[in-house]
């Protein structure tokens, strides 16, 4: 009677055991949300760089292809996006991190965007951040209808192509 007590006891630690450890597994979303057929190239202001775990994100205001002001929606307001990435730590390896991605950078990221059609994407490749002017401090735009690694003295993070 003694050993069944012990065999019982020691799979109720196994099974509570399993159960910690796999519950936060399930929780962790798949990339199954993000359309991976299509590729969406955008470029734009930072508006907040989110440093978590398990993702790191970028949020920011969608330049206007005329690449002088902002883009802005049917309602009059700017289209802000963001970009979802792999942990905060591993894109700071890539060195995408806050103070590189300050408020106001400007760049250019290729996403996979929501399914459902979110202003909302999974980064793919590098990211392209336009340079910075010396002499006024204001980013260096692209061209109507470029992107930042189309500008001169752009610099690429996360990858070794845009």
């Amino acid at each position: 009677m003694e050993n069944q007590a012990k065999i019982a006891r020691t799979i109720a630690i196994v099974l509570v055991t399993a159960i910690l450890f796999v519950t936060p597994a399930l929780s962790h979303h798949s990339f199954a949300m993000y359309d991976q057929t299509k590729t969406v190239t955008l470029t734009g202001a930072v508006r907040q760089f989110v440093a978590q775990a398990n993702h790191a994100e970028l949020h920011f205001v969608l330049i206007a292809p005329d690449g002088k002001s902002f883009s802005k929606g049917p309602d009059g307001k700017y289209v802000e996006w963001g970009v979802e990435m792999a942990g905060a730590a591993a894109v700071a390896q890539q060195g995408i991190t806050a103070a590189s991605f300050a408020v106001g950078t400007v760049f250019s990221v290729k996403v996979n965007p929501l399914r459902d059609g979110s202003n909302f994407g999974s980064r793919t490749g590098a990211i392209a951040k336009c340079p910075v002017d010396a002499t006024t401090k204001k980013p260096v735009l692209p061209a109507a209808g470029k992107h930042c690694d189309s500008v001169q003295g752009s610099t690429l993070l996360g990858g070794t192509a845009f």
